[in-house]
């Protein structure tokens, strides 16, 4: 019963935000159309509900060709393939907020698994292939929370960006994703969409362990991930 409730709140609530926000979007418009390479949207072909392909939309924040280019599909701290106003975007997650129309189309969700690229989904183990996405992924989510510092992970690794991505950091958003699951419920969404907004105000806070006390533990020690 819950997911059905969930999708009208979210063809509900995307179509609200869409509204409200055209006023934002229409500046944000006109500054890409001016700078870098003069992109506004950005679609990119993500891994959705039961491993389905998606169109993905997105404010374009990097180069064309980024893709191609340095550690592929992963950002790095200070990433030079990111533009110069696609650096504020993507601080503040403005730049995630065109999704609202994937929410409104029924591709995604306000709450879930991030929506990965097929190439970092390949480097999910076979397992987690088969359980990640068994819910629609999400605007925002506990994985995404838990590792808002990625991007720093990974460049201050001593592993290359691939090792880091597929061995320190996936295994452990894997296992956030599968809590969720299991933990799916309107307190869990609600909260989970006031804690993306809480981080952004205050990065270091350690809130969300007190939200939710039996989420798995993150320890990130000499490339190693822990869940206790």
């Amino acid at each position: 019963m819950y997911p059905f409730i969930k999708r009208f709140f979210d063809i509900l609530f995307s179509l609200i935000a869409l509204l409200l926000l055209s006023p934002v979007f229409i500046p944000i418009i006109i500054l890409l159309l001016l700078t870098g390479e003069h992109e506004v949207f950005y679609r990119q072909d993500r891994v959705g509900y039961k491993n389905r392909i998606f169109g993905i939309l997105k404010f374009a924040t990097m180069l064309k060709n980024s893709p191609n280019m340095g550690s592929k599909d992963l950002t790095m701290r200070n990433d030079p393939r990111v533009t110069s106003v696609g650096r504020f975007l993507r601080k503040s997650k403005i730049n995630e907020l065109p999704q609202l129309i994937n929410i409104l189309t029924g591709d995604m969700s306000f709450t879930g698994p991030r929506p990965l690229m097929k190439s970092g989904f390949d480097r999910y183990s076979d397992e987690m292939k088969a359980k990640v996405y068994n819910v629609q992924p999400g605007l925002t989510g506990i994985g995404s929370i838990v590792f808002r510092d990625e991007e720093l992970i990974i460049t201050q690794s001593k592993l290359t960006p691939e090792e880091c991505y597929r061995d320190v950091i996936l295994p452990y958003k894997g296992a956030l994703e599968v809590w969720y699951q299991q933990h799916q419920h309107f307190y869990t969404d609600f909260m989970i969409l006031f804690l993306t907004a809480w981080y952004v105000f205050f990065p270091s806070s350690k809130l969300v362990y007190k939200v939710f006390p039996g989420l798995p533990q993150r320890g990130v020690d000499n490339e190693v991930v822990s869940i206790s």
